[in-house]
């Protein structure tokens, strides 16, 4: 079976953090990286090239496919900030009608700067979505 694409690194995050160029990006970055640590309570590890990621879980599919992958984490690109709530979120309505501005993948939480939103909101989104994960899936990480 093959495996993910985006697997851990040895890379350091503070050190890939510290190394963004654009200002607002590197200070988001820095703010979510203590955030997520201090949620998690996980250490923060590179998945691939450019994710920040906490924990660690094993998913599988009806299909038979199966893998590990963080159980949150944030990616600085170019564009915008990207928060990765695994559970998705179909069930935070509220939550996101309070985030501010804000755009939704499947499990992907798209920012321009985090100043476009509530952080205390956005804590207890992800704090949700790690909580959702750890009751259902197998946890190797976190």
């Amino acid at each position: 079976m093959a495996e993910n694409k985006t697997q851990p690194t040895d890379v350091d995050p503070a050190e890939f953090i510290a190394q963004l160029e654009h200002p607002t990006r590197r200070a988001d970055a820095e703010t979510l990286l203590a955030m997520m640590t201090r949620v998690t309570g996980c250490e923060a590890k590179m998945w691939g090239s450019s994710i920040v990621g906490f924990g660690k879980y094993r998913y599988r599919y009806e299909s038979g496919r199966e893998g590990e992958f963080l159980l949150t984490g944030f990616a600085a690109r170019k564009s915008n900030m990207v928060v990765y709530v695994m559970p998705g979120y179909e069930d935070l309505g509220d939550d996101l009608a309070e985030l501010g501005k804000h755009r939704l993948g499947k499990s992907c939480l798209y920012i321009n700067k985090l100043a476009d939103i509530d952080l205390d909101v956005l804590e207890r989104i992800v704090s949700d979505g790690v909580a959702t994960m750890r009751r259902h899936h197998e946890i190797l990480e976190g």
